[in-house]
């Protein structure tokens, strides 16, 4: 039997350890050089104005974001459902005249969120703007002195926001889609033709698309008092203002050229889901969208004499409410996803 010198025994020793450091090493580095699974889009807390977003009670991934607007001086809440898988794209979604300070419409009284939940496309929400028509507004909005209302919402959505949300949710500042119902179906159509390099398409569920034809101003003027005492004369200074002008939808048509477009309103009639519906707001309800479709089929005739291409949808039935409102989100989907290619 032979039997290992000292030297040798040494020698095997040392090359063993050797080897098993270079294992080690290997196997850290190869550790080390995995990339790690990155979290969901969705999974986590932005970064907002006092720190970190919230999980919205809504679900379906709706954080609510505080986002410090300069112009107004204080921070907006925004409620926002990041792309599924990171996309680029957004829709804007705008509130009507008795926006809250509590909730955007659209996750309260129709659930947006949800019906968006499987796609690759941002959902913005923003929360308040009550009676603003989304404006830069010339002074304080109300007439009440102990009540000063600041509004510079056109500055806040296409300066300050789309800026918060190419940074915190990798939003491009191009890539956008706007709807609205009632008050922000006129500003989508608005904010779409005064700013084409952010919106490549705007929706408006039963707008007011032709706001300073004769009796528009006067309509808009008794709308903003019973929303709360909010003074026309402050959103664009005086009746022949040019601001005022360029407001009105129907002065925005020749923008919107290349743009996709889709408008609807219905005829007033109270639809099947309507039939439990309080009879003193189907009356109004009803009327409101009769003055929704006179002023949308305006702006239609208005574009189709200009050769601006759009999509109209006109129901047999519907009034100014949620049925309506709601309907009119699902029938868009499709439409707005293949636009913004966020399947």
């Amino acid at each position: 039997m032979k039997f290992l010198s000292v030297s040798s025994m040494g020698f095997y020793r040392r090359a063993v350890a050797v080897l098993t450091a270079v294992i080690m090493i290997a196997t850290m580095l190869t550790i080390a050089g995995t990339p790690k699974a990155e979290a969901s889009n969705r999974d986590w807390l932005r970064l907002d104005a006092n720190g970190r977003c919230d999980w919205d009670p809504v679900k379906y991934w709706v954080q609510r974001c505080d986002v410090w607007s300069a112009s107004m001086g204080r921070t907006i809440p925004v409620q926002i459902q990041p792309a599924s898988r990171g996309g680029n794209a957004a829709l804007y979604l705008l509130d009507g005249l008795r926006a809250t300070e509590r909730t955007n419409a659209w996750v309260n009284d129709v659930n947006a969120a949800k019906l968006y939940e499987p796609h690759n496309i941002t959902l913005v929400m923003p929360i308040g703007g009550e009676a603003s028509f989304y404006a830069d507004w010339e002074g304080p909005a109300k007439y009440d002195p102990n009540d000063p209302v600041n509004y510079k919402w056109e500055t806040f959505l296409t300066k300050e926001l789309k800026g918060y949300l190419q940074r915190q949710f990798g939003v491009s500042p191009t890539n956008n889609s706007i709807a609205g119902l009632s008050m922000g179906g006129t500003a989508a159509i608005t904010l779409a033709g005064k700013h084409r390099d952010q919106f490549r398409q705007a929706l408006s569920f039963s707008g007011y698309l032709a706001t300073t034809i004769p009796g528009g101003q006067t309509l808009m003027r008794l709308a903003l008092l019973d929303a709360g005492g909010f003074n026309l004369n402050a959103m664009y200074g005086s009746m022949i203002s040019p601001r005022r002008f360029a407001n009105d939808p129907l002065n925005q048509i020749e923008n919107l050229r290349g743009a996709d477009v889709y408008i609807s309103a219905g005829s007033g009639i109270p639809s099947p889901s309507d039939a439990n519906y309080p009879w003193n707001l189907a009356l109004s309800g009803a009327a409101l969208e009769a003055v929704a479709l006179g002023t949308t089929r305006i702006w239609d005739a208005k574009a189709q004499l200009s050769g601006v291409r759009f999509t109209a949808n006109y129901p047999a039935t519907g009034i100014h409410n949620w049925n309506q409102f709601g309907s009119q989100l699902a029938r868009s989907k499709n439409r707005v996803l293949n636009v913004m290619n966020a399947w």
